[in-house]
């Protein structure tokens, strides 16, 4: 069963929980900055999105580092081999998401592995806005969400 991290903005309040336990996990420190999940604040709407990488079947980053440093996990989760990484950032210029980032204390790249199973901002997030779920449980839950909001809108018609 291949299983994903499942955003939904909706439920964001922006507190940031996700950064803090992403960057203490990977890092020992406390830092935002070096988290690898981010949360977008879109503060003229008051909207925050959490956003990381999504894994990409096509995986841009991953074709296009000349020192095959991203592996393909038997879970199609995308790992950097900090023994083969030359920090060249080519993979941070190719994922066309901006989610591979560049740690200039490493000179390597870093980016979201899903902890090996167990992601620390989805355990972190009170809001359940950040939830590691089987890939097609997710899609079942949005199209049940969204028939449930159409039984509801046909009643009241």
């Amino acid at each position: 069963m291949q299983r994903a991290l499942v955003i939904d903005p909706g439920k964001c309040t922006g507190c940031k929980q996700c950064e803090l336990a992403c960057s203490y996990v990977k890092e020992g420190a406390f830092n935002p900055s070096k988290s690898r999940i981010r949360v977008f604040d879109f503060h003229q709407n008051a909207r925050f999105v959490p956003y990381t990488c999504t894994q990409c079947d096509e995986a841009w980053c991953q074709q296009a580092c000349p020192t095959n440093a991203i592996t393909t996990d038997a879970f199609g989760v995308k790992n950097v081999n900090d023994n083969l990484c030359v920090g060249c950032k080519v993979c941070t210029i190719a994922c066309p998401f901006g989610t591979v980032n560049y740690n200039v204390a490493t000179g390597k790249v870093i980016k979201c592995d899903l902890c090996g199973g167990d992601p620390a901002c989805a355990s972190a997030c009170p809001t359940d806005a950040i939830a590691y779920t089987d890939v097609e449980q997710a899609g079942f839950d949005k199209m049940q969400a969204w028939a449930q909001k159409t039984d509801a809108g046909a009643l009241q018609a």
